[in-house]
């Protein structure tokens, strides 16, 4: 008997499994994760299973919701961006202003037009200076220039030119995406380079364990089009795995449930990531999928991403009371159960006027060697003291004003997180769960509700009443999870941009017993997905999806081992790998294909057909087996632009040529 190994890493827990022959679950294992050291977390995943049967182990595939993650809660590693030939109205319709700050962004004379032609030559002066002031500061670059899926001839030079001058990892936009639109491109290539340290530290995590379990098998990591690629093609393109572990999840929760048409929800701990699945297949976003704020030009399943978890921060909202979400805290329940020696900090917050810094406690959170060598003497002397363990805020914002003015410019760099309230430790508080500190849960849910009543004027809950608040935040969340339902239904359909509140008015129609809505049942009768279950899974989801069944009148499955079905979906993919070649015609008679080396021009459009299949067809092949597959199989999808003319009849615009390379992933042999 041979076995597959799937790992999932998320935010919270990390899933080990084990998979037979006959795509039976044989083990799982879940443990936290241990964002300090990866490799700890995936280390007790791993003891957790069978030892026998993981040298048995044949393939093993990963994936993780950590560049998800880094993405919807704006962290990242630092960067340095590179524009070959934008405008400033470009970079600020990019976003990148907004993601990365305008001291990471260099505007660089070049580009191409959308023929392929040079707009100017590539100012290389100007590109090798930036480059050399930006090496000590930055984990990586990117690169994007105008028009470069035409011409990516300046893109290509200017990566040369920084692998001349450092070691550090280059991102070009043409190699992520083949759309036209400069400004996502960019922003696409700026979220990969982001993501690469992060996604290396992960590989070498496992990589280190697999030895030390004599476990000489290959590693695949999952794409977010529920595709396997090879680590270390991985580590250069880590884009590619955003929504990794959502796309494995989608895998995991068809297998699992053994249904062909359903709604898949993954709720873990700081997202919930929605899918529909119809006859089988996910559907895919070829222009995009979007990961919280960002849209970045990444073929992936077509999922709605949103930051709402077990351990997302309920927080003060002026319009609605309190809001959850979307950034990421560590759950007090949790924090007290690995120290209990802070029951006597929580304890005399208990008995101090309400604040800011109630529930608070600061922790180290991982390295970034990039990000450490740019920290001040004050903020080193912060992370040091976070060596001995978990700070109260309280007390540090009273006795060291300096020390929390650190630590609190290193939670917005993404090198410690805080603690706080959070839907699972209402969870907790309602008997709901019990994975945890109950104590810690009550005592958290008593001082959050006092800020909130004292601080901000919200709720009526009696002091000491930890049930009541809870009470309103479960139900406060089931609601959040019905309505994102519906936008995702909406987003499904396209259409979710059109109407922004129409996902607030059919969620007030469509939950039982709302008292809002004033419109007679006698007028109309609204279902969501009669027809398709909610197939619900991660860690959460048990606690929630119940609920959200009830008021949304919906099926709602969940299946055994659901819990780690991103694990489980890990290790049932295929390897794919699409390739995309452009075919113009600029003028009559004239059919130009844009090729890497360059346009190339033909007379007919069957010659530029041929020209576009053969080196699109090449370059798949290579990619998929580059990417791990044992054979490759190529299919062709021709995207045609026609329009039927009186006059000329049939006139050919542009067409996209796509070579699809698949195969299965390579077994130990």
């Amino acid at each position: 008997m041979s076995y597959r190994l799937g790992i999932d890493t998320g935010g919270t827990f990390t899933d080990a499994v084990l998979l037979d022959d006959s795509d039976q679950v044989v083990s799982t294992a879940k443990c936290l994760t241990t964002r300090m050291d990866l490799q700890q977390g995936i280390a007790d995943a791993l003891l957790a299973l069978p030892q026998d049967k993981l040298a048995e182990v044949e393939l093993v595939s990963l994936s993780s919701t950590l560049t998800t993650n880094s993405a919807v809660e704006g962290k990242g590693a630092p960067i340095g961006v590179l524009l070959i030939g934008y405008d400033s109205r470009q970079v600020k319709i990019s976003g990148l202003e907004e993601l990365l700050g305008t001291h990471s962004l260099a505007l660089i004379q070049g580009g191409h037009d959308a023929e392929g032609k040079a707009l100017a030559e590539l100012d290389e002066e100007a590109l090798c200076a930036r480059v050399t002031a930006w090496q000590s500061r930055v984990s990586a670059f990117a690169v994007s220039a105008s028009f470069s899926v035409r011409n990516p001839a300046h893109e290509q030079r200017a990566a040369a030119l920084i692998r001349e001058l450092t070691a550090k990892p280059v991102t070009c936009g043409h190699e992520l995406a083949a759309s036209l639109g400069a400004p996502r491109r960019a922003m696409t290539a700026a979220l990969n380079a982001r993501m690469i340290a992060y996604v290396a530290e992960l590989i070498l995590a496992v990589r280190k364990l697999l030895t030390l379990h004599r476990i000489n098998a290959p590693l695949m990591i999952v794409k977010g089009d529920g595709s396997l690629i090879a680590a270390d093609s991985a580590i250069l393109q880590p884009i590619t795995t955003v929504l990794s572990g959502p796309a494995a999840s989608v895998t995991g929760a068809m297998h699992l449930s053994g249904r062909r048409n359903l709604i898949v929800a993954d709720m873990g701990g700081t997202t919930t990531d929605i899918a529909v699945v119809r006859d089988g297949q996910p559907s895919l976003a070829f222009d995009g999928a979007r990961v919280g704020d960002w849209r970045p030009m990444v073929e992936a399943i077509k999922l709605y991403s949103i930051g709402l978890g077990g351990d997302s921060e309920i927080s003060f909202d002026p319009g609605q009371g309190f809001a959850i979400g979307p950034r990421r805290v560590v759950p007090m329940s949790l924090l007290l159960s690995q120290h209990p020696e802070l029951h006597a900090a929580l304890r005399r917050q208990l008995s101090s006027p309400a604040g800011s810094s109630h529930n608070r406690f600061a922790m180290r959170l991982h390295q970034s060697e990039a990000l450490l060598s740019q920290l001040t003497e004050d903020e080193h002397a912060a992370l040091e003291r976070l060596n001995d363990g978990p700070l109260e805020m309280l007390r540090v914002v009273e006795q060291e004003r300096w020390l929390a003015r650190a630590l609190a410019r290193l939670e917005r760099r993404g090198l410690i997180i805080f603690s706080g309230f959070t839907p699972t430790d209402a969870a907790h508080v309602l008997g709901i769960s019990h994975h945890w500190d109950t104590e810690a849960a009550r005592m958290s849910a008593i001082i959050w509700a006092r800020r909130m009543r004292r601080q901000y004027g919200v709720g009526r809950w009696a002091d000491g009443d930890a049930v009541s608040p809870s009470q309103d935040v479960y139900g406060r969340v089931v609601k959040m999870i019905a309505s994102k339902l519906i936008e995702a239904g909406l987003h499904d359909a396209d259409i979710e941009g059109r109407h922004n509140h129409l996902a607030s008015s059919l969620t007030s129609l469509i939950l039982s017993g709302d008292s809002g809505s004033t419109i007679s049942s006698t007028t109309f009768t609204l279902h969501f997905s009669p027809t398709a279950p909610i197939v619900a899974v991660g860690g959460p989801a048990a606690s929630y999806y119940p609920a959200v069944g009830d008021a949304l009148g919906t099926e709602v499955v969940l299946p055994a081992h659901g819990e780690v079905a991103n694990a489980v979906g890990t290790v049932l993919g295929q390897v794919v790998q699409r390739v995309h070649v452009t075919v113009l015609q600029p003028v009559n008679g004239c059919f130009r294909v844009f090729l890497p080396d360059g346009p190339q021009d033909f007379t007919t459009l069957d010659a530029a057909y041929a020209r576009a299949r053969d080196s699109a067809a090449h370059r798949a092949e290579t990619l998929a087996l580059q990417a791990g597959a044992s054979s490759v199989n190529i299919r062709f999808e021709v995207d045609e632009n026609r329009v039927d003319h009186d006059i000329d009849g049939s006139v050919f615009f542009e067409a996209r040529v796509t070579a699809i390379g698949s195969g299965s992933p390579r077994h130990q042999a």
